[in-house]
């Protein structure tokens, strides 16, 4: 293979060291690698330094060598590497501090660092002898305001200074430069955006999140034509959404969450048909559930704001929706039948609203629902019956198919959306949004369901966590949940539940959270495994009858029997008392005879007389 000029293993499970004659030249007599001009070791888990031996591809261009686990420091032989146009060293372990010599590679265009425990020297004046098109230095140690070689560059169309304690205003500079992706997320920068940011109709990646940015968003924001990422959560923007927002035909991911955005009327986004993701959460917005969202909208995230009335059946239109939260709102009315049409739900999270009357039965046709959190509202009724149909919650499915990657033409954009919020193992936990794929959950907490658990639940084997606490429900403890071989928490407090705790639970392996409490409970607890371990008494109070080494309270069964005296001992104790009591009154009888017939008279004191002539005076 001596005209070899690409080598690409990129996207494999390789592992451990590359064996440095692969790299060595002179040592190899197999593979000549002399002519090698592109290598990708990129998405693989190699764990090692970078060769020193790197330097001699001396016609190698790109060296891809990101997302590993590369450990140390960038050799000083790159340098030698005087054809090199790409460089890929993101997402690794490297350390030390970046190398001025990168600097000097004359035809550099693009440099990719970020990502690592790599750190940026203030002190070293840099001139750069590149023309960069791609710059990553994401979580190297920048601070204070953005260097001032980044400028210079005037060919950049990529530019991630993401995860750094950047701080000032948003530079005009920036906003002329005509970027194609501009990542300025996890910074201390402040003030208004310029409007002339986007005029740029080449902008096609913008994330400003989790600054400090205030005001209102520019109105001309829909200029930028050939958006397709917009996340600008996490800042302290305020007034209402511009409309002009939704002319821009190619946006796919559209997050304005955890900001001050407020108003009861939205954009038209129904025409933004390649719109995906909207994440509206954690705002002042008011008024009804907006529902003027495209067709293909997969994720639609409104809560945590101040949205009212009755949820609008033009939800059911959204035929591609697999992920609806709009927890924490004033959203009134029973639950609406039409739910049931969106047969794509994955996610479905209405919690802390004020939902009225019954759960529909129609509930299990949503055999895709993995996540459903119905708590904290006013719902009554029985369980429906059918929930035993919830197929997403009985077996363990490929899952939640979101993925946090979208493909520019030379950059992978990542993005983070939102953890979603819910009771998670007793305290309000976010589960991540990237491993939503791994956890399923149902929450019918904080209502107010009657009527008994029912034995049909210990078929969703796929649940991690089942929590029916603060209702009324009555009845026994079916035997059945020891079924749920994945569950972690079972929280059944707070009901009317008697009988005991069926012994069944023991089986359940994964089991980390048992609460009882406030029931009207028997018996001893279950031992054995998980059980064993699970020996918070606040979670077994306020029963009627509880027992068992979990709460230190011994059960009737295993306490010692008093022994009963012997016969022949009980006996000899009446012999002898009888003996005692008949002496005793022998004595005083005896007495009293001879009291009688005078024979036992007491005599009287020698100073009797006297006493009674003092008397008598």
């Amino acid at each position: 293979m001596t005209k070899l000029q690409q080598l690409s293993l990129s996207d494999n499970n390789f592992f451990g060291e590359i064996p440095p004659s692969i790299l060595n030249l002179k040592e190899l007599k197999v593979l000549d690698l002399s002519e090698l001009e592109i290598l990708i070791l990129s998405y693989n888990s190699l764990s090692m330094e970078i060769p020193i031996d790197i330097g001699n591809l001396s016609n190698v261009n790109t060296l891809d060598f990101s997302n590993n686990k590369l450990t140390g420091t960038i050799p000083s032989s790159i340098q030698k590497l005087t054809k090199l146009e790409t460089l890929r060293l993101a997402n690794n372990k490297l350390t030390g501090d970046i190398p001025s010599f990168l600097f000097n590679i004359k035809g550099l265009k693009h440099l990719y660092l970020g990502g690592n425990n790599l750190i940026w020297n203030d002190n070293t004046k840099i001139v750069p002898k590149f023309m960069l098109e791609g710059l990553s230095m994401k979580s190297c140690g920048l601070a204070g305001e953005i260097p001032d070689w980044i400028p210079k560059q005037k060919t950049l169309e990529t530019l991630d200074l993401s995860e750094n304690q950047l701080e000032g205003m948003f530079p005009l500079w920036l906003a002329e430069m005509n970027l194609i992706n501009l990542i300025l997320s996890d910074n201390s920068l402040k003030g208004y955006l310029p409007p002339s940011l986007f005029n740029n109709t080449n902008l096609w990646d913008l994330q400003l999140s989790r600054n400090n940015f205030y005001g209102e968003l520019p109105s001309n924001i829909g200029n930028a034509s050939e958006l397709t990422v917009l996340m600008l959560n996490g800042n302290n923007f305020s007034g209402k959404v511009p409309k002009s927002i939704a002319s821009i035909s190619s946006l796919k991911l559209l997050d304005l969450s955890n900001n001050s955005f407020s108003g009861n009327t939205f954009p038209n986004f129904s025409f933004s048909q390649d719109l995906e993701i909207i994440d509206f959460s954690s705002n002042e917005f008011s008024g009804e559930i907006p529902t003027n969202f495209p067709q293909g909208t997969r994720i639609l995230s409104l809560g945590k704001n101040h949205f009212s009335g009755r949820l609008s059946r033009n939800l059911s239109y959204m035929s591609e929706l697999e992920y609806l939260d709009i927890h924490d709102n004033k959203i009134t009315g029973e639950l609406p039948h039409f739910i049931c049409q969106i047969s794509t739900l994955q996610i479905l999270n209405l919690q802390n609203n004020s939902f009225q009357g019954s759960i529909p039965d129609c509930i299990s046709n949503l055999t895709n629902l993995r996540i459903l959190d119905l708590s904290s509202n006013h719902l009554v009724g029985e369980i429906p019956a059918k929930f035993k149909n919830l197929a997403g919650m009985i077996e363990t499915l490929d899952g939640f198919s979101y993925t946090n990657v979208i493909y520019s033409q030379d950059f992978t954009v990542e993005t983070k959306i939102n953890d979603v919020i819910v009771n998670w193992k007793k305290s309000k936990q976010g589960l991540s949004f990237n491993n939503l794929k791994n956890y399923y959950l149902l929450d019918l907490s904080m209502n107010q369901l009657s009527g008994e658990i029912l034995a049909s639940l210990g078929s969703l084997k796929a649940l991690k966590l089942l929590n029916i606490s603060h209702n009324n429900l009555s009845g026994g403890v079916p035997a059945s949940l020891g079924d749920l071989e994945n569950l972690e928490s079972l929280d059944i407090s707070h009901n009317n539940l008697s009988g005991s705790i069926p012994q069944s639970l023991a089986k359940l392996q994964q089991l980390t959270i048992l609460d009882v409490s406030n029931n009207k409970l028997t018996g001893k607890i279950p031992v054995g495994s998980q059980m064993d371990i699970m020996d918070d008494p606040n979670f077994y109070a306020n029963n009627s009858g509880l027992c068992g080494m979990q709460i230190r309270v011994q059960c009737l069964e295993y306490l010692s029997p008093t022994k009963p005296p012997k016969v022949e001992s009980k006996e000899t104790w009446f012999s002898w008392e009888g003996v005692g009591i008949g002496y005793a009154v022998g004595f005083f009888v005896a007495v009293g005879n001879l009291h009688l017939i005078g024979y036992f008279v007491p005599t009287k004191p020698p100073n009797h007389r006297c006493q009674q002539r003092r008397q008598r005076i």
